[in-house]
């Protein structure tokens, strides 16, 4: 079932809507996915973005796409390989750390709403004439930070955002105060040493105090 950029980005928005911070999570055991999942979703964080950056990444994503109330999403999609594993996994949107005709056209084919990212207004700009929206930014410290991100909200009102790379606790209000952005994607909520450890209880409560920043 294929899927049109303004679809996608249609959807994009609404999984983004659902909370302030999307978590963006390396995860190296897949036996940990089911618990971390339920800690984050408990939390007030349904959206989860993984990042196939593990060799168990797409086992990781079949194991949280069962959990009632979460959203799991695959990271770092490169290739129409990734989309197509991704998928088949079970992941219900994709996000990538920048955008080619070859993988924009993968996820349309296979019906996978895509969270495309962009670092610049040209990118930005080549991403809207194709139909896309709703984008991340990234790096978003390293790229310009909140100060350039919301200088494109004049020029580009018609693009929205999810800031991820070097979001953390202390800047995270900076960009949800801007009008250009709707969430962000943050790893502080589920650090791999608490994940590893097992501590679902301290990655929900991490989770509750990143489900109440304002934006």
């Amino acid at each position: 079932m294929t899927i049109t950029p303004q679809e996608a980005s249609a959807r994009a928005q609404d999984i983004c809507n659902a909370a302030p911070i999307v978590p963006v999570l390396v995860v190296e055991d897949a036996a940990s996915a089911k618990p971390l999942a339920e800690a984050l979703v408990a939390g007030g964080l349904p959206a989860l973005e993984v990042t196939l950056r593990t060799p168990a990444a797409l086992e990781v994503i079949r194991a949280m796409a069962e959990v009632p109330g979460g959203m799991v999403g695959a990271g770092t999609l490169l290739t129409p390989e990734d989309v197509k594993a991704a998928k088949a996994a079970g992941a219900t949107f994709g996000v990538s750390p920048g955008a080619t005709e070859t993988l924009l056209a993968a996820c349309e084919a296979e019906g996978l709403p895509l969270l495309p990212g962009a670092a610049s207004a040209s990118e930005a700009m080549a991403l809207l004439e194709r139909g896309y929206d709703m984008l991340k930014f990234f790096p978003a410290e390293a790229a310009g930070g909140a100060k350039f991100l919301g200088s494109l909200a004049s020029p580009l009102p018609q693009i929205s955002f999810c800031p991820t790379g070097g979001v953390n606790p202390k800047n995270a209000p900076d960009y949800l105060s801007l009008p250009n952005v709707v969430c962000a994607g943050g790893s502080w909520v589920a650090p791999s040493k608490l994940v590893k450890a097992g501590a679902w209880d301290e990655i929900e409560a991490l989770a509750k105090e990143a489900s109440q920043l304002p934006r």
